[in-house]
């Protein structure tokens, strides 16, 4: 019988995953959040603040996509 063909492993120990923890930290601060004003079309700091959150966790993930995804394709 033969032996089975190597595989090539994929890494993911790239650096830039490291920025996959900013947003993951950065909602758990509540001193960003924890109050009222300014409000922006009538919506409390809080609520578009939340907002902001979300839009900053998809910014980096795509980032750090697209990143580690342009690296890999050069091997």
């Amino acid at each position: 019988m033969s032996t089975s063909p190597e595989r090539t492993r994929k890494s993911d120990l790239s650096p830039w995953n490291w920025l996959l923890l900013l947003p993951i930290a950065v909602p758990l601060m509540p001193f960003l959040f924890n109050f009222d004003e300014p409000r922006l079309l009538g919506f409390p700091a809080f609520y578009w603040i939340q907002l902001a959150f979300i839009i900053l966790g998809v910014t980096t993930t795509t980032f750090v996509y697209r990143i580690t995804k342009a690296k890999g394709d050069d091997k």
